[in-house]
Formats: structure tokens, C-alpha cells, sequence
């Protein structure tokens, strides 16, 4: 497959031009790096207007992935989340209100583009018993009855597959409700760029999806902020045309071409070798976890690519385990008290996967101790997400934020999953949940505006 990107980096290196362009370092440094750094010189194309070699390397992206079309972001899945709302709601039934039902587990960038776009979520909660504010389990069944109940046709429906702890949605289900109920289904899949090349394919456009965010960087070998929007191939004809323009909405005017140069690189990787790996990986890691299994250690979730330790079932705190792992030489993707999550890829080998089955082997697993359901924190919308966002705040203690009104989520990433929203009320669910995952500070509205 043609990289024609990387090609163009190349030969402009050998030609050692003396670069009167942005940026700065001209071609030199002690990074090693520089002499591929370039700006929107000629024949480089303009990734918002592309019509070159980005847009050649997009198009083979889109043939790897089987998109309708494939756009790059140099900003990561955060930007095409935005694009992608902004595509649904622009393009929603003419007199219909901006709303989009959506999961409750977004990632805070969907707040944060409810609060741009001013629309309203009505928010899907979880189905049955939930003990981690990162998954938030829908049923087709449940979709169902919640857009029944709508007096209104949703611009979109929302949801995030694989979550960060390695849940996924029934996809083919949920969109097969979207499309008798005519509203287009959105996906953040930013942790399952490679479920594209698995057999079967599990990536959500094979499964039924209109529109997706891909973090390629995550699961894929590509520099960090690399990502994909992908557009289906049944998906209205208006989101690939106005895909461009969304994207250059959020997005800065600069892109990086270095990250640009590795998503180039990653189609030929994905068009050789690279696909093989993944999947060999992905059945590497059932004989891992049935080798942990087998010291008693309790795993969760079923994305291929994630091993999800509930460190609660085998006794443990999951800060304290990933401490171990660390000590082992394992560092994990992500840890609170009750999980602890590690992250492969085509690139992760034998060497590093039995470090994994022996790391844990300094402990023991132990009685388990019990997780209660969580509560979800429902709390009384009083404003807008737009209003609340952009209102005067202050930053109080956690534990005295009961009935105030939030205002920017304060969350960290990972798992970047918000508690309270912009806009609600803080309740005690809330504050329970700020207590359960070390959340100190909440920003709330001042008492003299709200």
C-alpha cells in the first residue's frame, strides 16, 4: 500500500532545501526528528482541504477499514467526537430540537461539545447492576424503550464501545433499533481501532454503525493524537461531504505532520504484517488469561486486547496491584481501587505477555471482598450543560459540594468519565462517587449567580 505522506517527508529531506517556512527549528535539532516536521508547503497537502497526498493516504484508510470515508485527526478522538456531533445535529430533521441520546459513560469531551453545539443528552443509564462509573450496560431492548418514550426524534444516539474497562456493547442490536427509529448511530471507539482486523471484524461499522471515532494511537502503531472519524458506508451522503469542515471546526491549524506521517505509515503496516500480529495477540491473550485464571486471579470484560483485573474479587486494592505490576516491570494502563486494566496491541510480544502472567505471581489472591451497586448520580438538571459551562465557578471540597451545581467536570483522564454533568445538582450519589474515586475538588457554580 502507498504511504504517500511518509514519501513526500522523505524527499523533501533530501532535498535539503533552505526552509524559509514555519516551523522554527528549519529541519535541525537534537530531537532527530525535525527534518520530517513541516508545515502546508507545496505539494504537502492541507489535511482540512485535502486533495493530495493526505487525501490519498485517507482513502487508503478508509479501503483498510471499509468506511465510506475516513478522515485523519492529529488531535485525537476528542476532535472527532465533536465532528461528529456537530455532523448529526447539523443534519437532523428540519424543526427538530438538538438533542442526542447518549450512555451515560461519554468521555468529558462530549460534555464539553454539548456545551459548544448547545444541545441537551438524555442520558441511557445503566441497565441492571453497575459497580464502576466507567461502564454504563444498554440493551437494544432498552434503547428501544427509551426512544419510544421520546416526543422528540433524536439528532443521534450515542454510546461508548469497548469502555475503558473492556466492556462492549451488543453494536449490531443497538443499531439495527437506530434504524427503524431513523436516528444515526454514533460510536466512540476510540480503545477498538484494531477490531477492524480481527475474524471477524468487530468494529462498530461492520457491525451497523454510521458514524465512529478511532484512537488509532491507542491500540494501533501510530503517535499519540493520531485518530480516525470514519463514516459509514449507508451513512447520509451530507456527513462525508461536511466532514472536513466539522473537523476543522475543533481543530487546530497546524496539525502535526509527524502524527500524520504514522497514521500514512500504519496503512501500510495494516495492508502487511501488522493485522496478522493483532490477531495473533488477541489469541495470545486467552492463554494468558487462563494462565492467571489459574492463580486465581478474576478478569472482567470481553474486548480482545484488554486485560481487565477485578482487583475487588481477588482481594486486593487495584492502586495497590498496579503498584505490584509495576514492581514486576509491568506498568498498567489504568488502576482504581476496584480494577486494573493493561492494554495490548500487535506490537506487544511473547517476552512482554509472560512478564504479565508472572508479575502478579509476587501476590496472592485473597477472599474477595464485595463491591456494591453504584448508585447512579441522576442529579436535577437546572441548566443547560451550555449554561452552567460558561457560568462564573469556584472549586470547593468535594465532600461540600452536596447541592451545588456543577459546573466544568472535574475528572481526570483516564478514565475521563465524568460523575456530575455541567448544569445538575449535586447529590448524594454524587458525592459518594467523588469519595469512591479520590475525586477531592468539584467546580461548582458561584452561589451569587445560582
Amino acid at each position: 500500500m502507498t504511504t504517500p505522506i511518509w514519501n513526500f517527508l522523505q524527499g523533501y529531506q533530501l532535498e535539503g532545501m533552505s526552509r524559509f517556512h514555519m516551523p522554527g527549528h528549519k529541519g535541525f535539532g537534537p530531537l532527530g526528528c525535525e527534518a520530517l516536521d513541516i508545515t502546508e508547503i507545496e505539494g504537502a497537502d492541507s489535511l482540512y482541504e485535502a486533495a493530495g497526498i493526505i487525501a490519498e493516504s485517507e482513502q487508503n484508510a478508509a479501503s483498510l477499514f471499509g468506511s465510506g470515508a475516513t478522515f485523519y485527526s492529529t488531535e485525537g478522538s476528542s476532535q472527532c467526537i465533536r465532528a461528529m456531533l456537530y455532523l448529526a445535529l447539523t443534519n437532523r430533521p428540519a424543526g427538530t430540537p438538538p438533542v442526542v441520546v447518549a450512555a451515560r459513560n461519554v468521555h468529558k469531551a462530549f460534555i464539553y461539545a454539548a456545551a459548544l453545539l448547545d444541545f441537551e443528552p438524555v442520558w441511557l443509564w445503566p441497565e441492571g447492576e453497575t459497580d464502576s462509573l466507567c461502564a454504563c450496560p444498554v440493551t437494544p431492548e432498552g434503547l428501544e424503550r427509551t426512544l419510544a418514550g421520546l416526543d422528540v426524534s433524536p439528532a443521534a444516539v450515542y454510546v461508548t464501545s469497548p469502555d475503558y474497562l473492556g466492556n462492549m456493547a451488543d453494536i449490531s442490536g443497538l443499531a439495527e433499533v437506530c434504524r427503524r427509529r431513523g436516528a444515526p448511530l454514533l460510536v466512540d471507539n476510540a480503545h477498538g481501532a484494531y477490531l477492524r482486523f480481527l475474524d471477524p471484524s468487530r468494529h462498530p461499522l461492520d457491525l451497523g454503525a454510521d458514524m465512529c471515532c478511532d484512537s488509532a494511537h491507542k491500540t494501533l502503531p501510530v503517535l499519540t493524537g493520531g485518530a480516525y472519524l470514519h463514516i459509514g458506508k449507508n451513512a447520509p451522503a451530507a456527513f462525508r461531504e461536511e466532514a472536513k469542515n466539522a473537523l476543522a471546526l475543533f481543530g487546530s491549524t497546524s496539525p502535526s505532520y509527524l502524527t500524520l506521517a504514522s497514521l500514512d505509515l500504519c496503512n501500510a503496516a495494516l495492508a502487511g504484517e501488522e493485522a496478522d500480529r493483532i490477531r495473533e495477540t488477541a489469541g495470545n491473550l486467552t492463554a494468558v488469561r487462563q494462565g492467571l485464571a489459574g492463580q486465581g486471579w478474576i478478569l472482567t470484560g470481553d474486548e480482545p486486547l484488554k486485560l481487565t483485573f477485578d482487583a475487588a474479587a481477588s482481594g486486593w486494592d487495584g492502586v495497590a496491584l498496579a503498584n505490584l505490576f509495576r514492581t514486576g516491570g509491568v506498568e498498567a494502563e489504568y488502576a482504581d481501587v476496584d480494577n486494573v486494566v493493561l492494554m495490548a496491541s500487535g506490537s506487544t510480544d511473547q517476552e512482554a505477555l509472560r512478564i504479565v502472567v508472572d508479575a502478579p505471581g509476587l501476590a496472592v489472591p485473597k477472599p474477595g471482598r464485595r463491591r456494591p451497586a453504584l448508585s447512579p448520580a441522576m442529579g436535577e438538571r437546572v441548566l443547560s450543560i451550555r449554561e452552567a459551562l460558561f457560568a462564573p465557578q469556584e472549586t470547593v471540597p468535594a465532600a461540600q459540594s452536596l447541592g451545588r451545581i456543577c459546573g466544568t467536570p472535574l475528572v481526570s483522564c483516564p478514565p475521563a468519565v465524568p460523575i456530575a454533568v455541567s448544569g445538575e445538582r449535586i447529590g448524594p450519589e454524587a458525592v459518594a462517587l467523588f469519595r469512591k474515586y479520590g475525586v477531592e475538588t468539584v467546580a461548582v457554580l458561584r452561589k451569587n449567580f445560582c
